[in-house]
């Protein structure tokens, strides 16, 4: 069995070498997450520019400036031939 003064000794040991391990190790990790997450933004930036930038012009070269018939027919359209359409209630 180990004396007690061998014991309190290998406490007190600090394994330098391995704390500046852990450090390097979590300095890389973080270092790599920071890269991607710039790299995640200037493409997802890059993205929404085209996109935006396409916003104004047909996705085709043949497609026409109208609008497409949407699934569900529209309700027909009806002009006011008076200002005052709807009656009045006090």
């Amino acid at each position: 069995m180990p004396s007690m003064d061998h014991q309190s000794r290998m406490r007190r040991t600090v394994d330098r070498l391995g704390i500046v391990r852990i450090l390097l190790v979590q300095v890389m990790v973080l270092l790599a997450l920071g890269g991607a997450v710039v790299r995640y933004v200037n493409w997802s930036s890059e993205v929404a520019l085209q996109e935006f930038l396409s916003a104004g012009r047909p996705a085709l070269a043949g497609a026409s400036s109208r609008p497409q018939p949407m699934s569900q027919p529209q309700a027909p359209v009806q002009t006011v031939k008076s200002k005052a359409a709807c009656p009045r209630k006090a």
